[in-house]
């Protein structure tokens, strides 16, 4: 449990039940969010009564936040052994990149249409990491600026369904990516691809940038195939 300590954050409790749910899922998702759950073996189990300390409620909260998490599939519930963050198998992460790559395909499309010319002459400098020499420790740069790429194209494509889709998606793959991205990334191609992604938004070549985003995710997932991480299992 103590890798969550460092990202709960300060809570001021308010009155209301919901509002006390409220605060303990938001916290809880943000911390999950981050953990390098890929990074070693095993699940990590939350303890209901230091999170409640932590977070400064009652255990009620803290529960029914857990349900809600345990429903969307960032726990796991064991019975007789309490409650882990849960561990994506390889496969289940490979589908959830081609479902990212699918709504990202159609996010870039929508924004070639729907964008202003300010907001697509604007991505150039709004994504300067990939336009820069790579840095000595430059993958964290070039994965936050991926992981915000995805995001403002679907933001672009003023489609909030699409919006609220690659964000659920995104908060799965997060830890796993980010473990995958440090061990296997080709910064080089990195660069090279959403410089060439930029380039078809600012023509507003749709179906350029839709195959580019899709030929991306294919080499993504590719590399989670070949790369040695302990993902979940069954």
């Amino acid at each position: 449990m103590a890798a969550l300590d460092s990202f709960l954050v300060d809570a001021v409790p308010t009155c209301s039940e919901s509002g006390l749910r409220a605060l303990a899922y938001k916290a809880l998702l943000a911390a999950i969010a981050e953990l390098r759950i890929y990074d070693h073996p095993g699940e990590l189990q939350l303890d209901e009564c230091k999170l409640s300390r932590d977070l400064g409620v009652s255990r009620t909260p803290i529960r029914e936040a857990l349900a809600i998490l345990e429903h969307q599939g960032f726990v796991r519930r064991r019975q007789r052994h309490g409650v882990f963050v849960a561990k994506k198998t390889r496969r289940e992460i490979i589908e959830m990149v081609y479902a990212c790559a699918a709504l990202e395909g159609m996010a870039v499309r929508l924004a070639c249409a729907k964008a202003t010319e300010e907001q697509l002459g604007a991505l150039r400098t709004s994504f300067s990491a990939f336009y820069e020499a790579d840095p000595p420790s430059g993958y964290h740069r070039y994965f936050e600026a991926r992981w915000q790429f995805c995001r403002h194209a679907a933001t672009l494509a003023q489609c909030a369904e699409i919006l609220s889709m690659l964000n659920h998606l995104l908060l799965h793959l997060r830890s796993a990516h980010e473990t995958i991205f440090r061990q296997n990334i080709d910064l080089a191609y990195l660069r090279a691809a959403y410089e060439a992604i930029i380039e078809a938004l600012e023509l507003r070549d749709a179906e350029h940038a839709s195959r580019l985003v899709l030929e991306r995710g294919f080499r993504f997932a590719r590399d989670i195939e070949k790369c040695g991480i302990w993902f979940g299992h069954v």
